[in-house]
């Protein structure tokens, strides 16, 4: 069982650390736990519960309101919710409960719901890729252990490549051309697979090398390829202080071409870059990049 600090439950959850303690004091629906040392701690079963609060109270349900009903009586009103919006936050959470439980039972029926109701891209778009992020956090801070993060990847990594198989290039529609790839070390993929995906629906050629590519070998398949862009996504390798040499060193070899940069690292970059490179913060800026919105 995993153990949450009170500013992870906030990243997580969206909720201020001081609305908590309030929600905590004056209407006790959380009792965090305490180590030997008393500093406070919550647990699996109280994050699924601050989700399911912060997703009514933002629909407008008073926290007192809240506070006078039972677990059951929780879930069945979150479960009853009709904006779109309060949809969509309901079936990230959904994910969340099934990676911590482990349950594939549950991903199955969560995924193929939300599929046939707002189709493969905006389940990605809207459910799953938001899902991933928060996924980021609990990785990063350690809350969640390598079998969590695997049992849940590899479920959403198999509807993305069944997905990418079933698109058909068009040659005689216009097309650019795309290499993307992951540098060594990096490991966190499922970006870049549902980037491949969103390239190739549009008739976009692409060459997709994966995880863990050494330059010298990302270099000789441009040279052959010649592609209009060549895009990474970069989670945790290389390191911040690292990242910047890397950048400038690849965008040198592989001028005139086009490097594209995103990931959680791009945002800790704070030097001026090549004219060849660009830098997109969040996926509202790719799609907009590859047209999807």
């Amino acid at each position: 069982m995993a153990s949450y600090s009170i500013k992870e439950i906030e990243h997580l959850s969206g909720v201020k650390a001081h609305t908590i303690r309030i929600w905590e004091q004056r209407y006790n629906v959380l009792e965090p736990k305490r180590t030997d040392t008393n500093i406070r701690y919550y647990t699996d079963e109280d994050l699924k519960l601050v989700l399911n609060i912060a997703l009514l109270n933002k629909q407008g349900i008073r926290i007192g309101t809240i506070a006078k009903m039972k677990k059951n009586e929780i879930i069945k009103k979150v479960h009853s919710l009709n904006s779109l919006e309060a949809k969509y936050e309901l079936q990230i959470n959904e994910l969340i409960t099934t990676m911590i439980d482990l349950h594939e039972a549950k991903f199955e029926k969560v995924m193929l719901t939300n599929i046939l109701q707002y189709g493969f891209e905006d389940t990605m778009l809207k459910i799953v890729y938001p899902f991933l992020e928060k996924i980021g956090i609990m990785w990063m801070t350690g809350n969640i252990n390598p079998a969590q993060e695997h049992f849940i990847s590899n479920l959403i990594r198999q509807k993305i490549i069944v997905a990418i198989d079933g698109q058909v290039h068009n040659e005689k529609l216009p097309n650019k051309r795309y290499v993307l790839f992951l540098p060594s070390g990096e490991l966190h993929e499922l970006s870049l697979l549902f980037l491949n995906y969103l390239l190739k629906i549009r008739n976009n050629k692409v060459t997709y090398l994966g995880a863990s590519v050494p330059i010298k070998d990302l270099l000789s398949i441009v040279k052959h390829y010649k592609p209009d862009y060549v895009f990474t996504i970069i989670t945790s390798t290389p390191s911040a202080s690292d990242l910047p040499a890397y950048i400038n060193d690849l965008a040198e070899k592989l001028y005139p071409v086009k490097l594209l940069v995103s990931g959680q690292k791009t945002k800790e970059i704070k030097i001026n870059l090549p004219k060849n490179v660009r830098l997109f913060e969040g996926m509202e800026e790719i799609l907009k990049f590859i047209g999807v919105v």
